[in-house]
């Protein structure tokens, strides 16, 4: 039995006539008759009984039509999800994203603009360092991930420019240069900094090293923090002074000031990073929305 029989069976059920149901098939009215018996025959059942004026259901014409009427749904159904899945517009998208990266307002925009274009697709995000989220976009636990972009550039990843974010002094309320807007980046030589384990964020970790070796200068390693957020608390307790992105301004703690870094144009880069060989539909919608222009996504980055 093919869907096409069905197909046959069901117009000439809604018709209750051979001739009409043939003229909307667009085919001749004998070859309809001989599917719709060839149906018959192998049911081993009746269909339609004729009538002066056309043909009727049978009871057993009946019980058929209300399955091949959902057989039909179903195959119409398939085949509208399989369009839709080719256009990216149904399934799951995977996003990852690090510890630094979730402080940026980019991060949320882009994913909010993404549920309204496709609200039938199911976002899962998964936060880890860049170590972790390029891994997980290797063995295909992630579809795309937002990672903070320094000199890696692993074999089969595509990396998207998003945004350039400058980075933020944070010290505590006790220093003695809290009440400056602009700070030398060398006026923090003898200050222990607190900073995020490189292994957990390498590209944070060698700007804020490079930084403070340009401004003339090894820093003190103090206390590491075991994430971003923790490196503004730890700060609050005097554990030391820190560099973060400007996006971390919006945590509001009791006991830090944020300020900028005079003389020096210290920035970190926010990229989306995508596997080369998985450009899925879904992937490529989320891209291009990454990459509308119409977005003006530089000018959305936190300040103090």
């Amino acid at each position: 039995m093919e869907l096409r029989h069905i197909r046959y069976f069901m117009a000439v059920a809604e018709e209750r006539n051979v001739t009409r149901a043939a003229e909307k098939l667009g085919i001749g009215q004998p070859p309809l008759s001989q599917q719709i018996h060839a149906l018959e025959d192998e049911l081993g059942v009746r269909l339609f009984r004729r009538t002066g004026h056309g043909v009727v259901l049978t009871e057993a014409g009946e019980a058929f039509a209300t399955d091949a009427k959902r057989l039909l749904d179903n195959a119409q159904q398939a085949i509208t999800n399989a369009k839709s899945a080719g256009r990216g517009e149904i399934g799951q998208l995977n996003i990852g994203f690090t510890g630094s990266a979730a402080f940026n307002p980019v991060v949320a925009i882009l994913i909010r603009k993404f549920r309204q274009s496709y609200p039938a697709v199911s976002l899962t995000l998964v936060e880890g360092n860049t170590a972790q989220l390029l891994s997980y976009l290797d063995d295909g636990r992630l579809d795309v991930a937002f990672v903070r972009l320094g000199n890696q550039s692993p074999a089969g990843v595509a990396f998207h420019h998003i945004a350039v974010e400058p980075m933020k002094l944070v010290l505590p309320t006790t220093h003695p240069l809290a009440k400056k807007r602009k700070i030398p980046l060398n006026a923090l030589a003898q200050d222990s900094f607190v900073l995020l384990p490189r292994e957990a964020s390498p590209t944070l970790h060698d700007v804020i090293i490079g930084a403070c070796r340009d401004a003339g200068f090894t820093p003190l390693m103090g206390q590491q923090a075991p994430q971003l957020s923790s490196v503004v608390n730890l700060v609050a307790a005097e554990f030391g002074v820190s560099l973060v992105p400007a996006s971390v301004c919006q945590i509001r703690v009791e006991g830090v000031v944020y300020a900028d870094v005079l003389g020096g144009n210290i920035s970190i880069r926010l990229a989306l990073a995508s596997r080369k060989d998985a450009r899925t539909a879904k992937v490529a919608n989320f891209l291009a929305i990454a990459n509308d222009p119409t977005m003006n996504l530089s000018g959305l980055v936190a300040s103090d």
